[in-house]
Formats: structure tokens, C-alpha cells, sequence
């Protein structure tokens, strides 16, 4: 058995832990969008890996038995990646998945199915906008420039932003519902655009704005191909046959 963790979200990082208690033989990979990743006790890779027909070509020459997905539940092109390529070599794929969140008395939500979506669904009133959604996707939002827009990145940008207002706060979660509160207060936000990724570690941002009233516009996660999902460690462990006595499965 040799294994390929795809990570890059708490979840990853505690599967890396489960598999080094273990002994298993596995890689963690990261996709490399922050200069720091976080340590791992696996042998660590950075980087993509070319497309399904790299991954493909990784797969057999580092001999891959099993592959983990624990990407960030909107990293879509990487987990499609995965299926196919593990279509194509017969390598056991399994999904490590958190749930959506859900809302709960006294949210004011507003789901959306795409970036393009919440754009349309800001007001068109000057607003002051948390922009929960990193760095990647910014562009569409330059379509309303009347907003001003609060980012919390994990790392300082490297080149000008598409944004003409914006004010950058950098900061590594998980985070709190008190400095979340915080920052809502200190920044004045009127509205909260997120990606519904599920998790304790960003769930604080929708907590502080259910005390405080502050609509949230939440962007559905990205359709992908069937796959086999579970939801626990403790389930990944019990597919590739090992106990986690120290987790006490």
C-alpha cells in the first residue's frame, strides 16, 4: 500500500497525522497557493502535477495503491483530476469530505451557485463587503467598484488587485467568533460573500454575523462526478484497513 493525501485544509493535515501514527506509506501533496504551507509528518510535495495525464503518469511511476482527496471542497479541477486519473490506473480513490453548512435560526443567507451569482447579488448602494473567498477569484467583483471589499488572505499579494477599494487583513485560520465579531465591528461590514466549504476552521465569519444581522451571500460548492465519500478519519482509516487506536477506532 502507498498512498498520495491531496491536501491543503485542516482536515488533510489531521488524515497526515492519522497515517504517520499508522505507518502507512504515504505523500502529502499540496497544491502550493501559500508561501508557508503548513508542516506535515508525511514526506511532502508541492505543486500541480500536470493535468489528469501528470497525475496519471505520478500515480504509476510512484506506484500508488490509494489516493485521499482532502482538497478544499471548492479545489473542483483537482478532484476531477483525481477521478479520472484514478479511473485510468485503477488506483482506489476516496473522498475525505466535510459537510456544507447549514443555516440556522437567525442566519439571513443568501445561496448563490457560482462567483458570478454573488456578484449579482450585492446591492447596487455603495456597501462595505467581507470578501471571504481568497484570492483567486477577486476579478469578478471588479464589476462593482462602488464596494469597498475586506480581505483576509493567508499571504500579502504579490501584484495589484483587481479591486479598487479594498482593505487586506493577513491572517492563517482557524478563527474565532470573537475576533470574527471583531472584525466585523472594526470594518463596518454590511455584507459577507463566502464559499459554502464547510468546517469549523471558517465557520466563525457566519456565527459573528448571525449576532450581528449582517447578510451573507453563500456560494454553493462546485458539482463533481460520483465518488466514493466519507466524512470522518476514523472512515478513511476503516477503507484502507487500519485502526487508529490512538483515535480509538
Amino acid at each position: 500500500m502507498r498512498i498520495l493525501l491531496l491536501g491543503g485544509t485542516t482536515e488533510a493535515s489531521l488524515m497526515a497525522q492519522a497515517l504517520a501514527r499508522a505507518g502507512l506509506d504515504a505523500v502529502f501533496s499540496y497544491a502550493g497557493r501559500t508561501d508557508s504551507p503548513v508542516a506535515q509528518p508525511l514526506p511532502t510535495r508541492v505543486g500541480g502535477f500536470g493535468g489528469v495525464s501528470g497525475l496519471v503518469d505520478w500515480l504509476r511511476d510512484h506506484r500508488i495503491s490509494h489516493v485521499i482527496d482532502a482538497t478544499h471542497p471548492f479545489a473542483a479541477q483537482m478532484s476531477r483530476n483525481a477521478i479520472m486519473a484514478c479511473a485510468q490506473t485503477g488506483v482506489a480513490l476516496l473522498g475525505l469530505e466535510r459537510a456544507a453548512w447549514q443555516p440556522g435560526p437567525g442566519d439571513d443567507w443568501h445561496a448563490v451557485p457560482d462567483v458570478a451569482a454573488a456578484v449579482d447579488a450585492l446591492p447596487k448602494a455603495p456597501a462595505r463587503v467581507f470578501l471571504a473567498i481568497g484570492k483567486q477569484t477577486l476579478a469578478p467583483f471588479a464589476a462593482k467598484p462602488q464596494h469597498h471589499y475586506l480581505l483576509r488572505l493567508v499571504d500579502p499579494p504579490t501584484g495589484p488587485l483587481p479591486l479598487k477599494l479594498t482593505t487586506i487583513v493577513i491572517a492563517r485560520g482557524p478563527f474565532d467568533v470573537a475576533a470574527d465579531g471583531a472584525l466585523l465591528h472594526d470594518h463596518a461590514i454590511t455584507h459577507i460573500v463566502a464559499k459554502n466549504a464547510g468546517g469549523m476552521g471558517a465557520e466563525a465569519k457566519l456565527t459573528a454575523a448571525r449576532a450581528r444581522g449582517v447578510p451573507v451571500i453563500l456560494i454553493d460548492r462546485p458539482a463533481l462526478p460520483a465518488r466514493e465519500v466519507v466524512a470522518t478519519i476514523d472512515d478513511v482509516m476503516i477503507w484502507l484497513g487500519h485502526a487508529d487506536t490512538e483515535r480509538g477506532v
